[in-house]
This record gives C-alpha cells, sequence and structure tokens, in this order.
C-alpha cells in the first residue's frame, strides 16, 4: 500500500534531521523488498532536496530477520543493509508452524529447536562477516537460560527489558566463550528430542 507506505517514508526522513533515526524494514522474505524500499527512498529524498527539506543523509537502513526466509538470505541481506535485528519470537513460530497462542499445540514452541539454532547462527555469521550491527530482541533475549547459548552462537548486543538487565549482564560477565563452550553448543544442536536437549542446555548453563 505506497499511499501509505511513502508518507510514513517520507515523515521519518524528516524526523532524521532532528536526532538519530535508523529505519528498520520488517516481514522481510526476499531481496526485491529492501531494493524496493531504497528506492522509494531515493525518490523521496530526491523530492526532500527539491523542497529544501533537510534530512540526514547518512540514514541507516536495517531489516529485521523473522522469517525463516530471511534467515536464510541473511548473508545476501547483509549486502544491502546497514543492520538485523533478529526476531526470535516469529522466527520459532514461522519455522516450527506453530501459534504460540494456541494451547492445542505451543507446547512445540521450542526456541532450542536445532533448526531455529541454525537459523539463528546463520544470521549471526552473515552480519559478523559482513561487519554490520545484529541485535537479539525477542522472549529469547531476557530469559537468563538462553544467554551463554546465544554468547555461543556469536551474539553480542541483547535488546532486552530494563528489568532483564542486570541479571543478563551478570550472566555475560559469567560466561566463559571457549571450547568447551562450543562443544556443548554442536552438541545441542545434533540432539534429537526435547527433553534431551534441555538436558544438554542445563550442562551449557553449568559450565
Amino acid at each position: 500500500m505506497p499511499e501509505l507506505f511513502i508518507p510514513q517514508l517520507r515523515a521519518i526522513l524528516r524526523a532524521s534531521h532532528y536526532g538519530q533515526v535508523r529505519l528498520l524494514l520488517p516481514m522481510l522474505t526476499c531481496t526485491q523488498e529492501i531494493i524496493q524500499v531504497k528506492a522509494l527512498l531515493e525518490k523521496i529524498k530526491y523530492e526532500l532536496r527539491e523542497e529544501n527539506i533537510p534530512y540526514d543523509t547518512t540514514l541507516s537502513i536495517g531489516g529485521m530477520i523473522e522469517t525463516p526466509a530471511a534467515a536464510l538470505l541473511a548473508p545476501i541481506f547483509a549486502q544491502h543493509l546497514d543492520f538485523f535485528s533478529l526476531g526470535t519470537n516469529d522466527l520459532i513460530q514461522y519455522t516450527l508452524a506453530i501459534d504460540r497462542e494456541n494451547d492445542t499445540v505451543n507446547y512445540l514452541y521450542e526456541p532450542i529447536h536445532p533448526a531455529v539454532l541454525l537459523l539463528i547462527k546463520n544470521t549471526i555469521t552473515a552480519a559478523n562477516k559482513k561487519g554490520i550491527s545484529l541485535a537479539l530482541c525477542g522472549e529469547m533475549a531476557g530469559d537468563l537460560r538462553y544467554t551463554r547459548l546465544l554468547l555461543g552462537l556469536g551474539l553480542r548486543e541483547f535488546s532486552i527489558h530494563p528489568a532483564f538487565l542486570l541479571a543478563i549482564k551478570a550472566n555475560v560477565h559469567q560466561t566463559q566463550l571457549d571450547n568447551t563452550l562450543t562443544r556443548h553448543i554442536n552438541l545441542l544442536m545434533k540432539t534429537p528430542t526435547p527433553d534431551e536437549r534441555k538436558v544438554v542446555l542445563d550442562r551449557i548453563n553449568a559450565l
């Protein structure tokens, strides 16, 4: 719906003149979407210049990685974006084909499912290789059970509720990034059943 989207982009660009703004594109599934948005932005920038309306010419453009398609395409997306935000809530839901709000199937919602961990690792690796920032948001970021695991997967930026900040920070400081942690994470990603994966996760958190 460009009639709604273009005014929003224009407003964001105008606001960027008055403070630091970063544009985050949600629900990406293909590179074409990024290219289309960038083309619209260039058109709007041209119009603003013609109207002598200031904006931040260095505005950063990032993407939400919250679908399996986006996580798989992360190495390509990283060529077109300035930063990633990894949304684990939707990523887990779409990867495992379950509705976490549906009581009949939400028991299948599993953040440490191997498929989910592979997608998270692929995204972090792509961002690190390209040298762009990546922050993980969603319930996993603020859950102490997953802090050490995420650090071992390469995550360095957590987007969390302030209430969880001190506990997560303490866990980060207590984590040793070594070969032992890497071996346990590799084992976790090969472990076949949910109950067995919980045991391995407990071992990781006991390191």
